[in-house]
C-alpha cells in the first residue's frame, strides 16, 4: 500500500500554485517599478522556489524582517512616503514576496491570495484598457486555482479547468451586479494625492522644445465620432490652452472670465461630432474651432477654451457642435489686446528689427501679418523633431541663427513678431489633424498631433488663426507629423509610412479598445438609467431595482444548485461505478438511505448478507478513499473499483 502522503508533501502543490500566482499578478505592475524593486521582487520569488524543489522549506528567520525593513526603506526613499498610489503599489509588491517568502502553513497562501487580488486591483489605478482586463483576469484564474489546492489535489490540466468552471459560474452574477447595480458618480472612496499622476497631455505653459517632446508619444488623446462628414484636415484644430503672457522664455496661459455659453455667435457650416477624451488631470475639454454651446457640465471662457468644472480624471464622452468659420472677439477688451502686445524689455533685437521694417512698410495691420507669412516662406527655415537649443533670445536663434524648430518653435517667434509690429498677438495650443480608423470611423488624435499655432486680432475682424508652421511645412497641416518632417528624420515607430502592417495591427486593438470603452467602461450613470428603462425598471425607485437584484441573483443561485447536483454524475467514471454497486443493492433489497454515506450505507448492507459484508465493506472503503481521500484517483484505481463492483453479486 502507497504511503500517505506527509504535510510537506501536501503543501508543495500549494506552494508552486501560489508561486504562479505571484509571478502572474507581478508582471505586469513591472514596467511601473523601480528596476531594483521589480528584480528584488522577482529574485525573492525565484530563490524560495529554488529552495522548495531542493527540499528546503523554512527559510532562515531573520532573512524576512531584514528584507523587509532594508526595501522599505528603500521605497521610502524614493517615493518619499509610504502612502499613495505608487508607494502603495510599491510596498505591496514588496510585501506579496515576502509573504510568498515565509508561507508555511495554509493560512498563508490565503493572505498571499489576498494580496494577489489587491495588486490586481491596483493595475486599474494606471489604466482600463483591454490588455489589463486580461492581464487581471489572469492573475484572478491562478488566485482561484491556488485556493483550489488548498483543498484538492489534481494534475494542471484538471485544476485549470475547474478553475474555468467557477470562473465560467461567477459570469452570469458579474453581469447581473454590471447591469442592475446602482452606478454612482465619482469614486466611492477617497483615492490618494498622487492618483491621477503620470497622466500625459498638453500643459498649461510651453516653452521651445515642450511639445516636440509629446508628439514623439503615440498615446491617444482623444477620439471623435462624425456622423456625418468630417472637417477637412485645414480646418481640425482642437483648441487647448490659450497662452498670452511670454516671459522671455516661457509662454504661460492667464486666467480668462467664464460663462454657461460662448462669447460669440456661431455661423457658418456646423460640424456635429461627439468626444471621448482621455484622462489627462487638466480642466480644458478639448474642442474644434469654434464651439456652440451645450456641452454638459462645461464652461465657456472668453478666450474661446471649453472647460470642465473639474480636472479631467477619468475618460469622459461628450457632444459639441463646431463652427470653425464663426467671427469671434470682435469686441475683446483693451485689457486682453494690451497683454496681447506685451515683450520683455529688450528681448530678441533682431526679431524686433524685423517688425519694425514691417510696420515701415505696411501701414495696416492686415498687410503686416501677410508680409510676415511671406517672410517665413522665404527664410528657408526647416520643421524637425529635434531641434537645436536656443538661448535666451529664442526668436532670434530660432529665425536668424538654427533655422531649425517644431510647431511651439515657428508659433512662438511669429507672435513675438507680430508684437513687434504692433499687432496683438497670442499662442495657443492643442492638436491639428488626426487620422480616420478603418474598422470603427472614429478620428484618432494622438499625442503626436499636439500643435502650436498663433492667432492675431485685427480691427473688424476679431480674432483669427494663423499658423505659421504651414507657412514652412504645409504638408503638417495636410499629411501631419510624418508626411511634413525630412525623409530621413527618425520618426516615432508607429507614425513610420513604412510600417503599414503595424499600423493596420494597432487600428484593429485601438478599435477592441474604442468598443471596451463605450460599451464596459463607459456604462456610466446615464446609460444604465437607459438601459432599465427599457427593460421597465425605474432607476430611481430603489426598491424597485434591489428586488430585480435580488430576484436575478436567486434565480442564478436556484440554477447553478440544480446543475452542480446534475453535472457530475454525467462525466464521473468513479460516481458511475458507485451508482452500479448501489443499483445492485437496490434490486436485492436494500437502496441506499438519502442521508447514509459509503461507510454507513455498507454496514447497515454487510449487517443484511453477512456472507458478502467482507467484499461490500472494502468496496466501500475503496471507494471513499479513492473520492475523498487526499489525491486524485487515478484511472488504473477507478478501473480496478470497477472492476471488482462488475463482479460482486448477491
Amino acid at each position: 500500500m502507497p504511503r500517505p502522503p506527509t504535510e510537506a508533501t501536501r503543501f508543495a502543490d500549494p506552494l508552486r500554485w501560489a508561486a504562479a500566482c505571484a509571478g502572474a499578478t507581478l508582471a505586469p505592475h513591472l514596467p511601473r517599478l523601480p528596476i531594483w524593486l521589480g528584480a528584488l521582487a522577482v529574485l525573492i520569488l525565484a530563490w524560495r522556489v529554488l529552495r522548495q524543489r531542493t527540499g528546503q522549506v523554512a527559510v532562515p528567520r531573520l532573512v524576512t524582517p531584514l528584507l523587509g525593513l532594508t526595501a522599505g526603506g528603500l521605497i521610502l526613499a524614493q517615493y518619499g512616503t509610504l502612502f499613495g498610489k505608487q508607494a502603495g503599489i510599491a510596498l505591496l509588491v514588496l510585501l506579496l514576496g515576502l509573504k510568498y517568502l515565509e508561507c508555511q502553513r495554509p493560512r498563508d497562501i490565503h493572505v498571499l491570495v489576498l494580496l494577489c487580488f489587491f495588486l490586481q486591483l491596483g493595475l486599474f489605478l494606471d489604466t482600463q484598457s483591454p490588455l489589463t482586463g486580461l492581464g487581471a483576469l489572469a492573475g484572478c484564474v491562478l488566485a482561484t486555482a491556488t485556493l483550489l489546492s488548498l483543498h484538492t489535489r489534481h494534475p494542471v490540466r484538471t485544476q485549470l479547468r475547474t478553475t474555468g468552471v467557477l470562473m465560467l459560474q461567477a459570469l452570469p452574477f458579474m453581469v447581473v451586479l454590471f447591469i442592475l447595480f446602482p452606478r454612482i458618480p465619482g469614486p466611492l472612496w477617497g483615492l490618494p494625492a498622487d492618483a491621477f499622476s503620470g497622466r500625459t497631455g498638453l500643459s498649461d505653459s510651453m516653452q521651445p522644445g515642450a511639445i516636440s517632446e509629446l508628439s514623439q508619444s503615440g498615446e491617444i488623446a482623444f477620439r471623435a465620432h462624425f456622423p456625418d462628414t468630417p472637417p477637412p484636415p485645414a480646418q481640425r484644430y482642437w483648441r487647448g490652452p490659450v497662452l498670452t503672457d511670454f516671459d522671455g522664455m516661457r509662454w504661460t496661459g492667464r486666467r480668462a472670465a467664464t460663462a454657461d455659453h460662448p462669447a460669440y455667435t456661431p455661423d457658418g457650416r456646423a460640424y456635429t461630432y461627439e468626444i471621448t477624451l482621455e484622462a489627462h488631470n487638466r480642466r480644458w475639454l478639448l474642442a474644434l474651432d469654434y464651439p456652440a454651446g451645450g456641452i454638459p457640465a462645461a464652461s465657456y471662457a472668453s478666450d474661446f477654451t471649453v472647460l470642465s468644472r473639474e480636472p479631467v480624471r477619468q475618460r469622459l464622452r461628450y457632444p459639441a457642435v463646431a463652427y470653425p468659420d464663426s467671427r469671434v472677439g470682435l469686441d475683446t477688451p483693451a485689457g486682453i489686446l494690451r497683454a496681447a502686445l506685451a515683450l520683455p524689455p529688450g528681448s530678441n533685437p533682431r526679431t524686433r528689427a524685423l517688425a519694425a521694417d514691417l510696420v515701415e512698410r505696411h501701414p495696416q495691420p492686415a498687410a503686416r501679418v501677410a508680409a510676415a507669412i511671406d517672410w517665413l516662406r522665404s527664410a528657408d527655415l526647416a520643421y524637425t523633431l529635434r531641434p537645436p537649443r536656443l538661448g535666451t533670445d529664442s526668436a532670434d536663434a530660432f529665425l536668424f541663427d538654427t533655422r531649425q524648430g517644431f510647431c511651439e518653435h515657428f508659433a512662438s517667434a511669429f507672435v513675438i513678431l507680430m508684437r513687434g509690429a504692433g499687432v496683438p498677438a497670442r499662442v495657443v495650443t492643442g492638436y491639428q489633424g488626426g487620422e480616420l480608423n478603418p474598422f470603427d470611423k472614429a478620428m484618432v488624435v494622438r499625442q503626436s498631433d499636439a500643435h502650436a499655432w498663433a492667432e492675431v486680432w485685427l480691427d473688424g475682424e476679431g480674432w483669427r488663426r494663423v499658423d505659421p508652421t504651414a507657412a514652412s511645412a504645409p504638408r503638417r497641416i495636410d499629411g501631419g507629423l510624418a508626411a511634413a518632417l525630412p525623409d530621413d528624420a527618425a520618426l516615432p515607430l508607429l507614425v513610420r509610412p513604412d510600417l503599414n502592417w503595424l499600423r493596420t495591427l494597432r487600428d484593429r486593438w485601438e478599435f477592441l479598445g474604442n468598443a471596451w470603452n463605450q460599451w464596459v467602461l463607459g456604462f456610466d450613470q446615464r446609460r444604465q438609467r437607459t438601459l432599465l428603462s427599457r427593460l421597465g425598471l425605474h432607476a430611481d425607485d430603489w426598491r424597485q431595482i434591489g428586488a430585480a437584484l435580488l430576484v436575478a441573483i436567486g434565480t442564478l443561485l436556484a440554477a447553478l444548485l440544480w446543475w452542480a447536483q446534475r453535472a457530475p454524475r454525467r462525466d464521473d467514471p468513479l460516481h458511475r461505478a458507485w451508482q452500479r454497486f448501489e443499483r445492485k443493492l437496490t434490486r436485492a433489497g436494500l437502496p441506499r438511505l438519502p442521508w447514509e454515506g459509503p461507510a454507513d450505507y455498507a454496514s447497515r448492507a454487510a449487517t443484511q448478507w453477512p456472507d458478502h459484508a467482507t467484499a461490500i465493506r472494502h468496496i466501500a472503503h475503496r471507494y471513499a478513499r479513492l473520492r475523498y481521500g487526499v489525491g486524485t484517483a487515478s484511472q488504473r484505481d477507478t478501473k480496478a473499483l470497477d472492476s471488482q463492483i462488475r463482479r460482486f453479486s448477491i
